[in-house]
């Protein structure tokens, strides 16, 4: 049988920069969006600490709905 290809710590190494990329893409997304729209250096950079902190509560969703979600699909599993 084969067993996994990566450890736990190597797992956890990868899903912890998985959700730092996912934070850092909202931020500077926000920021890019703010200077398109012709916006001042200051807004820029409001936007951008807004997108990050946008991006930082939107993972925080989905990871209380992904552990939600984990939980009902295993209850159902084990009611077969």
């Amino acid at each position: 049988m084969v067993g996994p290809s990566i450890t736990d710590d190597e797992r956890r190494l990868a899903n912890r920069r998985l959700q730092l990329g996912f934070v850092v893409l909202v931020g500077v997304s926000a920021g890019l969006v703010a200077l398109q729209a012709g916006a001042s250096t200051l807004q820029v950079g409001i936007a951008a600490v807004a997108g990050f902190g946008l991006g930082g509560a939107l993972l925080l969703w989905l990871r209380r709905w992904s552990a939600q979600f984990r939980r009902e699909t295993n209850r159902r599993r084990s009611r077969r």
